[in-house]
């Protein structure tokens, strides 16, 4: 019973070839094909912060680089930190004639603020960055020193990329000189003219002219040094304190600062994430469409798999024994509120890699009645309709789901059992936004459609 939920161990094989879980398909309703990750085109549909929520769009956080600038990570950790306020005592040549707003006059104590994670209890002081008398506005970072040099990089590229598009644009409208070419130039001078027009607009689109030279891009080149600094000679004297010393991955995490030690990683800003819309390649409709709101967890569109085929799960496997004949039993699960009709097929002549025990299916047509809620509490609800079970292939039936026995014999000693199969099923698609309007009075056609699934059902007895 505990495979019942093991979604892994049953795999069917989308269109592209690759074998996933029924939780990671998505079924087209326009196209009724499955399609995997890879079968669909993702789209950025909005970007926002984990912590504050705020939504912003691609252009403003391509400009902050795809941070927040509100929230900041532990450098330690990677926890969100938090504001905390404390007390501090003013110097008595420090305290004002006029205290600032909230603050009695003659205190000799201030309110001030300071970052600190409540996971790991790391603080802005161990750093020491300083306090900030109001809790909004943006705290002090450090400046880069690599910032200058990453900005002539960046130009450099900049400008190669610019060179290459015109070079690719002259190309485009520069031809072979043939015998065509002469015609057009001599007999047509309209189409000569229409062709140097094109290139002038393109070129003028990329900010050069014609017979302007392109500027040569330059950048510093840096010479390799011979000699490198020294260690610090206090690596040989004092002891290493491994809590103090940064990691590995918290030193990738700031390259620019290259910090040795924990209290010198810079607090970072929290990276952003999105929400994504994905399409079929082949129809380009929505597969899955969330909300634009970054606090809400529901979708506009979502068509899994899991909530339009049946579903084939593993329900009891007995002892496995080589080249002995065992019956497991499979569950079957209608998921949407029409009936289904479904006929098993065992595949053998596979590869030896993917099947490798030899599988017998009823040949008979199975049928799964519509999936109601309400049924799955009531035991008498299935009592009242009949249906002619072949007890020797069915073992139990409730709701919308179907107990079947199947006879599995492994073929190798070594290894899992893996058995192969094609499930066809009926499939009625009713939904009002695919038919015409000339189909309002006809009834949705019912088509066949089937998959090829391959199930995981562990390993041998003897290795167990």
């Amino acid at each position: 019973m505990a495979t019942v939920l093991e979604y892994g161990r049953v795999q069917i094989l989308c269109k592209c070839g690759l074998r996933s879980a029924i939780t990671q398909l998505y079924f087209c309703k326009h196209c009724l094909e499955l399609r995997c990750g890879r079968c669909v085109s993702h789209e950025v549909d909005s970007h926002y912060c984990p912590n504050c929520l705020e939504n912003m769009p691609s252009s403003e956080a391509k400009a902050k680089k795809n941070r927040c600038s509100n929230c900041l990570d532990c450098p330690s950790c990677k926890h969100t930190l938090s504001t905390r306020a404390t007390s501090v005592a003013i110097p008595p040549d420090q305290i004002p004639d006029t205290p600032p707003k909230g603050q009695t006059k003659g205190a000799n104590t201030k309110k001030v603020y300071y970052l600190a994670c409540g996971f790991c209890r790391w603080t802005s002081r161990d750093l020491g960055m300083p306090d900030k008398e109001v809790a909004s506005g943006a705290w002090s970072e450090p400046e880069n020193p690599h910032a200058k040099r990453v900005g002539e990089v960046l130009d450099y590229y900049r400008q190669l990329a610019g060179r290459e598009k015109a070079e690719r644009e002259r190309k485009k409208y520069t031809r072979r000189r043939t015998y065509f070419n002469m015609q057009e130039k001599f007999l047509t001078p309209t189409g000569s003219r229409r062709r140097s027009a094109a290139l002038l607009s393109t070129l003028s689109t990329l900010g050069l002219k014609e017979g302007e030279p392109g500027v040569e891009a330059t950048i510093n080149v840096i010479e390799p040094l011979a000699e490198v600094d020294p260690l610090d000679p206090k690596i040989f004297t004092q002891p290493l304190v491994l809590e103090k010393a940064a990691t590995v991955a918290q030193r990738l995490q700031q390259p620019e600062q290259a910090g040795q030690k924990v209290n010198d990683l810079q607090p970072r800003h929290k990276h952003l994430l999105i929400k994504r819309s994905q399409r079929c390649r082949d129809c380009e409709h929505n597969l899955s469409k969330p909300e634009f709101n970054p606090s809400s967890i529901k979708f506009k569109i979502q068509l899994v798999a899991m909530h339009h085929i049946p579903d084939v799960r593993i329900f009891l496997v007995p002892k496995l024994h080589y080249q002995k004949e065992s019956i497991v039993t499979l569950m079957l699960v209608n998921p949407v509120e029409k009936p289904t009709y479904i006929r098993m097929e065992a595949l053998e002549d596979e590869d030896e890699k993917t099947t490798t025990a030899k599988l017998t299916v009823p040949g008979d047509e199975l049928s799964l009645s519509a999936r109601d809620i309400a049924a799955e509490f009531d035991d008498t609800a299935m009592e009242t309709q009949e249906y002619n079970d072949n007890p020797e292939f069915i073992q139990f039936r409730k709701g919308h789901k179907l107990g079947v026995l199947v006879k599995v014999t492994p073929m190798t000693s070594i290894g899992d059992v893996i058995v192969h199969m094609k499930l066809h099923y009926s499939y009625k698609n009713v939904t009002p936004s695919l038919r015409t309007p000339a189909d309002d009075g006809k009834e949705a056609e019912t088509k066949w459609l089937d998959q090829n699934i391959v199930i995981n059902l562990g390993g041998l007895a003897e290795t167990q």
